[in-house]
Formats: C-alpha cells, sequence, structure tokens
C-alpha cells in the first residue's frame, strides 16, 4: 500500500495529534512513529509538518508542553492534551465523521 503524506490531507493532521495524544502524553519523534504505526506504514508526517501543528496546537491551548527525558536518554518536549484539547478532538472527530458518511453517501451514488 503506497504511503500518503499527512500535509496532502488538509485538516486532518490537528485531528490526528489529538486523537494519538489521547492516549497519553509523547514528544514529537513518538507522535509520528505512532501515526505510522497505527496506520500500518501509510501515513507518515514530515517534520516540517508535525512540530508546526505541535506548535499551534500548543498556542491555541490543546495542548500543554513540558521538558523531560525520552526512553533514549535524550532531553525532548513532551505534549499533552488539556481539556480544552479534549473538547476539541470530540467536535473535530464529530465532524470528520460526518465527512466521512457524507462522502460515503456520494461515492454510494455510482
Amino acid at each position: 500500500m503506497a504511503q500518503i503524506r499527512t500535509d496532502r490531507l488538509p485538516g486532518t493532521l490537528d485531528l490526528l495529534v489529538l486523537r494519538v495524544l489521547q492516549r497519553g502524553a509523547m514528544h514529537g519523534w513518538a507522535i509520528a512513529q505512532r501515526l505510522e504505526e497505527v496506520s500500518c506504514d501509510v501515513l507518515t508526517v514530515g517534520q516540517g509538518s508535525l512540530y508546526p501543528a505541535l506548535y499551534r496546537l500548543e498556542d491555541t491551548g490543546f495542548l500543554v508542553a513540558e521538558w523531560g527525558q525520552t526512553d533514549a536518554g535524550r532531553r525532548a518536549r513532551f505534549y499533552k492534551l488539556t481539556k480544552l484539547g479534549r473538547a476539541q478532538l470530540a467536535r473535530e472527530r464529530a465532524s470528520w465523521d460526518q465527512y466521512i458518511a457524507a462522502v460515503g453517501r456520494v461515492l454510494e451514488l455510482a
């Protein structure tokens, strides 16, 4: 199966990041790895897309970040969902579900 870069799917990266972080705090590289793993290597996120998204989500109050240490002993910023971020995830997920249902209905017309 071909890889799909998430920066080619406008509007989905924030949703995917919020969803991954719903399980707990993670650093950027781990977020990217988790997205690849869960999508069976179909979705890839480059640093040039991921970090601006993380900073944007932090600026809007959906995430908070704090410095910590990775399992490998490296210093990294760990991102965590806020209460506001959980609410945003719920809104974005509902919107995405509605969009998918609508596209599915259109595809069934053929």
